[in-house]
């Protein structure tokens, strides 16, 4: 891994975070993408090797071209995406607002359209082109209140199938990883009573998430 060039996405989150400081630690070279401004003051790679992008609206197909560019021009080339960049909200359908939905859609299916659809001439040329999609669990059979969020999850994973199919013949692999519920502080406050012991940690993602260039 060492030496590629990875884009992350909503790197500036709890997942984001741990699946950079990972492939940090296997030498690989970071563009860190974010709708937020500024990075944490803590927990992120820094240094030579990381080019850190706040304040990017991936919704925005313009916007993520800009930054996609951005990298594979600061780094010669663009080995791996990992969409992570999304959102979620819990709420009935009855009495919910329209805009839940639609917020949903834009925040996790046309981010990662976006993204990828401007990294794909970069990992093309790579050789070894690989995206790393984050679909969920949840979207398998959606349980109350996560009528929204299940049906922009499921969008995810046919945006997989759809770029897998037609990218395969390139050499660039597209895949989604499906946790249940990821172990975040956002995620313990949300839900106090929880059996945290049976989520998912996001090193332990992170880790599944890196096996991309793993050929055994």
């Amino acid at each position: 891994m060492a030496g590629r060039v990875f884009a992350i996405t909503g790197a500036f989150g709890v997942l984001g975070s741990a699946v950079a400081k990972a492939a940090a630690a296997q030498g690989a070279r970071l563009a860190l993408i974010d709708f937020a401004k500024d990075p944490p003051p803590t927990g992120l790679p820094s240094g030579p090797d990381v080019l850190v992008l706040g304040g990017v609206d991936l919704t925005d197909a313009k916007a993520a071209a800009t930054a996609i560019d951005a990298v594979a021009e600061r780094f010669g080339g663009l080995d791996a995406l990992f969409n992570i960049a999304g959102g979620f909200t819990w709420e009935k359908h009855e009495g919910g607002d329209w805009h839940t939905w639609h917020r949903l859609f834009l925040m996790n299916v046309q981010t990662a359209a976006n993204a990828s659809r401007a990294a794909i001439p970069h990992l093309k040329r790579s050789g070894a082109g690989r995206v790393v999609n984050v679909g969920a669990n949840g979207a398998l059979k959606a349980a109350l209140g996560m009528g929204a969020y299940a049906a922009s999850k499921a969008g995810v994973h046919s945006l997989t199938q759809a770029l897998s199919e037609e990218l395969k013949a390139d050499g660039v692999t597209v895949n989604a990883v499906l946790p249940s519920i990821i172990d975040t502080p956002t995620n313990r406050a949300d839900m106090p009573k929880a059996d945290f012991a049976s989520w998912v940690r996001p090193e332990e993602l992170a880790a599944v998430m890196l096996r991309i260039f793993d050929r055994r």
